[in-house]
């Protein structure tokens, strides 16, 4: 799990949550799905912290005050 990008985490936290939400899991593995969901629902949300923050600094001008940029998102390897 340590490798996973932001979108397979969030994919696999909506797995989980239904899987949780169907109700067909004995309760270890509901626990286990529960704490893993848990970790998932963190990592996604240090990401877009993250994310949050390298905008805000890409957005700052020479003087640190914030101005407004367009803002284009290029995935991973085609900027």
């Amino acid at each position: 799990m340590t490798d996973l990008k932001f979108e397979d985490s969030l994919a696999r936290l909506e797995q989980i949550v239904s899987q949780l939400e169907s109700g067909n899991l004995p309760l270890e593995e509901s626990l286990r799905s529960f704490e893993e969901g848990i970790a998932l629902a963190r990592r996604c949300a240090k990401y877009l912290e993250d994310a949050e923050k390298r905008i805000e600094i890409l957005a700052k001008d020479e003087h640190g005050a914030l101005g407004t940029k367009p803002f284009s998102w290029e995935p991973d390897g085609e900027a």
